[in-house]
Formats: structure tokens, sequence, C-alpha cells
């Protein structure tokens, strides 16, 4: 049990130090993460053996002094520079407790990294200062090493529960500028950290962090292509199906409470499924006709877009999220497959080798105005839209038969490739900040599930080790 009360920071998006004092807040007051989320239900009865858990190493996010960051009204600064000194009580806090205590530290700290809008000095850089305990003289001597922020974290324990209180100061006006008082479980310890951090680049940078999204997959590591959740950093994987079959092509709901996903369940073709993440259920959609695939929500919730094969050739449709008002959207002599909705549901992007090779294409919900968008390399796959709309990012095949990642502008359709000799890279999906793409690469040896900033040069982190990785979604922002 949780007891919350949420204080939420003035609306002012803030730029520069003077702003930062200016929007001092309080003192922290009690606040609290949302509930816990659904946690998926055991695989299904038959399921071989239980579903997988394990953690994959934090590792640094794309961090360094070439990144910019940009503001909400369009202006740019560098990242900025925060002193994170070690906590001070922890060896007050023993066993479970101390546990939990030093997954909150670490859980945040890797979250404020991973944003790429900050450069943390730690407890090595920092122990070179004289520091006092008093913010009066202290202050300057973080600022002496560059810091223009300071995080000052204190973790008690009250019973049977973590009381977490943190503090972002402002280290030119001496001010605190995000202040909250957290109280939870053990069992909560990363959650806090993750809403904590949340809190702190919403303040900064007016959008939501995206610590608290999970990810979707399809793993062959306890034998059979099943369907997986994980953190957005790779922690807590698990599976939620248990077909002992072939199942593909997760897809999130807006809400982030159901998956739609391809299963060949049952020995016959592949048919479209949902899964209840909070109850377990699986439920078939679509099973009818010899070929279902690459489902999508819309992003209302109410359809899903998907391939379908009609004789020789394959199409793309939509229906009601219970199957029912199905709807041809193409019809072409070429293969028509991989649909992706756009943000706001206007238009839906799919791959067609209506051209003689597969290209990226828009059209209209309702299945007209059709464009295309790619025009450079001969195999264009796997669109993903970015959240604004302005972007598609897919997979161009390269030399060697092996794809790389690129981005297409949907204005000026000018495109930048974003991997260039590293393995070969699909499957791209845009997180919900638009900063990152998650997307699976056989660059480690195997196909696995990596996340890396949407821009050239930028180096990608493995979050999957075990079996075979594919096929990532990102949920949305979680309600």
């Amino acid at each position: 049990m949780i007891h919350s009360r949420w204080n939420r920071a003035a609306g002012v998006v803030l730029i520069s130090a003077a702003c930062w004092a200016a929007q001092a807040q309080q003192p922290p007051v009690e606040a609290a993460p949302p509930a816990a989320p659904p946690q998926p239900a055991p695989p299904s009865a038959g399921a071989p053996g239980t579903p997988a858990t394990g953690t994959a190493p934090a590792g640094p996010g794309a961090s360094g002094t070439t990144i910019t960051i940009v503001m909400p009204d369009g202006s740019t600064r560098a990242q900025i520079v925060l002193a994170v000194p070690a906590l001070g009580n922890l060896a007050a806090l023993q066993g479970t407790a101390g546990n939990a205590a030093r997954t909150v530290d670490q859980t945040l700290r890797n979250d404020l990294e991973k944003s790429g809008i900050f450069r943390l000095q730690e407890a090595d850089e920092l122990a070179v200062l004289t520091l006092t305990g008093d913010l009066a003289h202290d202050a300057d001597q973080y600022r002496s090493l560059g810091a223009e922020m300071l995080l000052q974290n204190e973790i008690k324990l009250d019973g049977d529960r973590l009381v977490i209180e943190g503090r972002l100061i402002d280290l030119a006006s001496r001010q605190p500028i995000v202040g909250k008082r957290y109280r939870g479980t053990f069992d909560l310890a990363r959650r806090i950290a993750h809403t904590f951090a949340d809190e702190i680049i919403l303040y900064l940078t007016g959008k939501r962090g995206i610590a608290l999204t999970s990810i979707a997959f399809s793993s062959d590591r306890d034998g059979e292509k099943e369907i997986y959740l994980m953190d957005y950093d790779g922690f807590d994987q698990r599976r939620i199906t248990g077909h002992r079959s072939i199942s593909l092509s997760p897809a999130w709901s807006p809400t982030g409470d159901v998956l739609s996903y391809v299963s060949f369940f049952g020995g016959e073709g592949p048919a479209i499924y949902l899964a209840d993440i909070l109850s377990g259920r699986k439920s078939p959609v679509v099973t009818s006709g010899s070929l279902n695939t690459s489902p999508t929500f819309s992003p209302d919730g109410r359809r899903l877009a998907f391939a379908r094969g009609l004789g020789a050739n394959i199409e793309i449709f939509t229906c009601r999220r219970d199957g029912s008002d199905l709807r041809q959207l193409t019809s072409s002599p070429g293969i028509d497959t991989n649909p992706a909705w756009s943000p706001n549901g206007n238009e839906i992007a799919f791959t067609s080798s209506r051209s003689g090779s597969p290209q990226i294409y828009v059209v209209d919900a309702e299945g007209t105005n059709l464009r295309r968008v790619t025009f450079e390399g001969d195999y264009n796959d796997g669109a993903s839209w970015s959240p604004d709309g302005t972007r598609i990012a897919y997979a161009t095949r390269a030399q060697q038969n092996r794809f790389d990642l690129a981005l297409v502008d949907l204005v000026t359709l000018a495109t930048q490739r974003l991997t260039d000799g590293s393995g070969s890279n699909e499957t791209p999906v845009f997180s919900p900040d638009g900063r990152r793409l998650a997307f699976s690469s056989t660059r480690a040896g195997g196909v696995q599930i990596f996340v890396m900033e949407a821009r050239y040069g930028a180096p990608a982190e493995q979050l999957t080790f075990e079996g075979a990785n594919r096929a990532p979604d990102w949920s949305g922002y979680l309600p």
C-alpha cells in the first residue's frame, strides 16, 4: 500500500539557471508513484517452465559534451552537469531494506543518465571537494567542478516501508526546484526511482520521461517463440504467453493493458490474438484466412490494422478490436505488409512491393491518397512513426544482405541513415518521447534487442542477452 499526495511543479519550462531559481519549490511534500503496473499472469497451462525473469546491466546512456538538448520553445543548451553525491545513510539500512535503498539510488542515477539531459558527476569525481553538509558552503564547491545542479536523496526506514526524500537543487540560487517525498514497500523501489526521475525530466523539459514505459518483444529463450515484456532499461524480463508455438509481432494498445500479437497456436495458419496483461487472458481476434500477421492498434485503441493473405497476395486490412467490421485498405499485385498507424490516427504506413521492390508507403486510414515515401535503396521495411508524426524510422538493406536503420522526413522525403556497418539492424520502434529507438540487431552475434538515440553515430545499449530476441514494441505513456 502506498499513501500519496502529489505536488505538481509550476507549469513553466525552465531553460536557464535564473529561471530555475525563480521557480523554486517548497521543501519536499509527500508524493507517491502510481499504483504498481499490471503484472502479467502466469503463462497458459501447459507452458514450459516458469516465466523467465532477469536483469540487464543498466549501462551508461548516450551522454557526452556533443549532445545538445532542445527545449520546448526551440532553444538549445548543452547537457546539464548534475552533482550526485553518494547516499550518506546506506550503512544504517540492512538486509532487504538496504538492498531496496540501493536499488532506488542506482535506478534513479541510471534513469537520469539515460535521459541524455544530464552529465552526472558521481562520488569519484566529487571526492576532491571539501564538503561540510552546509549547502551555503558546499554549493560553491560543487560549482567549482562545473556542476549546475545537485541531486540530494535521503532514504529512511518506516516500519516495512522506505521513505525517500529527494531534492533537485539549483546551485546558483541554492534553492530546491523539485522536491518529492515517497513512501512505499520494498518491492516498489525501482518504480519509486522511475517516478522521481520522470518528475525531474518533466519539470525541466516540459516532456514526460520514459522510465515507467515498457518494451514487448518476441523471444525463443525457452525453446519456443513467445511474447515477453521488459522495463524500458531491460530489467524485469518476463514471459506473458505460453502457447508452446510460434508467437510474434507484439503491439501495445494505447492504454498499455493489452497486447496484440500473432500466433500459430492450434496448428493452423497465423492468427491474431489479444493478451490482457493483468488477467493473463489470451483471446483470438482474427482467425479466418490462411495468413494474418503484423497487427497494430489505432491510437484510439478501437481498431487494428494488419496484413492478410488473399490467395497469392497480401493486403492491408483493418477491423474493430473484436475482429468485426473487416475493411480492406489496399489492393495491388504486390505484397503489402507491416502496417503502422500514424500518431493522429489519420494515416497508415506500410511496406509494399508494388513498385518492384519493398518500399514504405503511406495511405489514409480509409484507404485513399496513397503515396510512396522511400526512394533510396532496393529494400525498405518496418515503418515506425515518430510521436510527432513528422518522421518514419525503418530498416534499409545495405551491403552483404544486412540492414541498417534510417529515417525519412515526411515533408521533404530526405533520408538519414542511423547505423552503418554494425551487424544487421531491423524492426525499429520509437520511444514515446521520440528521442530513442529500440530495434533488433545481430551486432553482438545473435539477434538481440538494443536501444539507441535516434541520431547517427549514437551508441547502442544491449537490453537482451538470452536466446534470440526480435520485434520490439515500445509502450506509450501509461495512464
